[in-house]
């Protein structure tokens, strides 16, 4: 790949797959490193220097057979600059591996434009550092081979690299827009793009400014509502042969049947934008998501936060399950009349449309840290039990009336 260089700070001294590069040769890299850091958001030629075996060990022909269900951004109509291929391909490989499109676009932009530059290595040969393909992946010399095999090999052969064989034709090619841009996702997927999106950008070019530049077009492709948190998205199901998917959601133990299509609607949602008073299918606010989510159950809630809180069945911290909500004051609200509203999935963490900039999201509460939105809740209730009962702390309905405050909006 053009940008694939990992710099070891301890020992100063740039890692590559044949060993260290050192002397004059080191300040050499680290030359053009300043060189394409001023080049801003040009094509950047610095290759892979990560051994291909420390992340990959996958056959080319097995792309196709993961069945991603995962929400994606919405494309925004700056995505219209993209070539039409380019942008069915982007899609349809974030929503098979569980990588948000927008960065693969991005990505795709930075190093070739969509495939639309003529430089040397993106429609034939390599650049002079060994990467080719219009995602500028590691076929050999100082990026290493990557790609993993020939540059173009029969779709059948099972090679150690991300090579894949994206749009069912007979060869894993590098200069296959789909293959190219199947084994960029295999590539981030390994690097930890569903936890940390920023980490796996700068795994895949190891220049802030390269993941500056990827996260703009992210963001602008999606009309300006993607943001970094709405990476952290469940995956497709890895199987026998592919790159697995590290740091994907855990299976959640859902309590019915019914809860289970309600977090699985809400977790369709991840990456679409905030709206107050949004009730889907474009866009949400925390409400209106939960509301929907349930919906889809047959389950039928209220419609605000506040309304919510007094109508649904309280339940204890220490007896919360997947499909609870879980309520803060929020910045309109009070701990009476709660301002804001997330779906519980489990391990402490709850699908939310949290506010204006960021997007449908997977986060976390109860615990203290410098998230925006991440704060101690007020309380949780049950929507799938009955109503107007409180369950005490033994999980058991007590025989008294809930707690009502007052109604708000």
């Amino acid at each position: 790949m053009t940008n694939r260089l990992v710099v070891r700070s301890e020992t100063k001294q740039v890692g590559t797959g044949n060993g260290p590069v050192r002397g004059g040769s080191r300040l050499l890299v680290l030359g053009i490193l300043g060189l394409v850091g001023l080049a801003g958001l040009s094509l950047l030629v610095v290759p892979i220097m990560i051994g291909t075996n420390t992340f990959f060990a996958a056959s080319a022909g097995c792309s196709g057979q993961q069945t991603g269900t995962t929400g994606q951004p919405v494309a925004g109509t700056k995505a219209k600059s993209i070539p039409a291929d380019y942008l069915s391909w982007y899609q349809k490989v974030g929503q098979q591996y569980g990588v948000p499109w927008t960065i693969l676009a991005g990505i795709g932009t930075v190093e070739s434009d969509n495939g639309q530059t003529t430089l040397p290595g993106v429609h034939s040969g390599s650049n002079a550092f060994g990467a080719a393909g219009p995602m500028q992946i590691g076929i050999g010399g100082a990026a290493g081979n990557v790609w993993g095999g020939a540059p173009v090999h029969p779709a059948s052969e099972v090679v150690d690299g991300v090579a894949t064989d994206e749009d069912g034709g007979p060869d894993a090619s590098v200069y296959d827009p789909a293959d190219a841009i199947a084994g960029a996702a295999k590539y981030l997927l390994a690097a930890g793009v569903t936890t940390d999106p920023s980490a796996a950008i700068f795994a895949y070019n190891h220049l802030q400014s390269y993941v500056e530049s990827v996260l703009y077009y992210a963001g602008a492709y999606a009309g300006g509502n993607f943001t970094v948190v709405s990476a952290d998205i469940p995956s497709s199901s890895t199987v026998a042969g592919c790159a697995t998917t590290t740091g994907s959601i855990s299976a959640v133990a859902a309590p019915t049947q019914a809860v289970a299509t309600a977090i699985a609607y809400a977790q369709d949602q991840i990456g679409k934008p905030y709206l107050f008073g949004g009730t889907g299918p474009d866009a949400f606010d925390c409400s209106g998501l939960v509301m929907m989510a349930y919906r889809a159950a047959g389950i039928d809630i209220a419609r605000t936060s506040q309304q919510q809180w007094i109508t649904e069945t309280r339940v204890p911290a220490s007896q919360v399950e997947p499909g609870d909500l879980v309520f803060f004051a929020g910045a309109d609200g009070t701990v009476t009349s709660p301002g804001h509203v997330g779906l519980v999935i489990g391990n402490g963490e709850m699908v939310e449309a949290y506010a204006t900039g960021f997007p449908v999201r997977i986060s976390t509460y109860g615990k203290p840290t410098s998230a925006p939105g991440d704060q101690d809740p007020i309380g949780f209730t049950r929507p799938w039990a009955q109503t107007g009962t409180v369950i005490n702390a033994a999980g058991q309905p007590s025989t008294g009336p809930s707690a009502q405050p007052p109604a708000d909006g």
